[in-house]
């Protein structure tokens, strides 16, 4: 995702960016980011001065969200003080590139972080004692045994013990789940979490609610 009020910065990167395989998705504002779904965006050119709220301010909200605090972050702005680095780092940047920048420059630290991403994602199992998850390969094992899960059921489960002490409310869990274009309600969250409960046997207590808010794995 591209975000920068220059549209015709934001038309260049984003033509590149399709020759080269990608497929941006462009927000003009940090507020109309805001409002873009986040699901399967795997990295954020994100400029820092903008009209409205900066890109400090967008990377500050998008880090203390559980649901996009993965998401790689590099910095496309004028701004280059040592001081101005300093807190796009401190940010959770992946990545810092001053303007005027080379598309060819843009594309290769793209290429960078992105790969430095997959790899992360691809060598982590997520585990708690003897339940893991294995991303690459989209299975659950309990003690070393595939356990059968649906891929809503394997989602919503990943979800929840990558954010292990958060809680996620229905509509968190809804959002990042189930694909826009399908109706459901806070029930069918409710149905598939007490699915995986059975099927995570002794694990299921780390299973909880918190009512009125959500879920969490404990």
């Amino acid at each position: 995702m591209i975000v920068d009020d220059e549209h015709d910065l934001c038309d260049i990167l984003s033509f590149n960016l399709k020759a080269a395989g990608y497929e941006p998705i462009v927000a003009c504002s940090a507020e109309e980011a805001l409002q873009q779904p986040m699901e399967g965006v795997g990295l954020l050119l994100l400029d820092v001065m903008m009209p409205g709220m900066t890109g400090f301010e967008l990377a500050r909200q998008l880090k203390a969200n559980p649901l996009t605090a993965a998401i790689p972050i590099i910095f496309l702005t004028a701004k280059d003080t040592e001081a101005d680095t300093l807190e796009g780092f401190s940010l959770g940047a992946d990545d810092y590139v001053a303007k005027p920048f080379s598309v060819r420059e843009v594309l290769a630290r793209v290429k960078a972080v992105l790969s430095r991403s997959h790899a992360i994602k691809q060598e982590t199992v997520i585990s708690c004692d003897g339940l893991c998850l294995h991303p690459d390969k989209k299975t659950v094992s309990i003690d070393g045994k595939d356990v059968s899960f649906t891929k809503t059921e394997f989602e919503l489960l990943r979800l929840l013990m990558e954010n292990r002490g958060h809680v996620l409310s229905r509509q968190q869990l809804l959002d990042s789940v189930w694909p826009s274009d399908v109706i459901v309600t806070g029930r069918t969250v409710d149905v598939n979490i007490a699915r995986i409960r059975k099927k995570i046997g002794i694990y299921a207590a780390r299973l909880i609610a918190r009512q009125g808010y959500g879920y969490y794995f404990e």
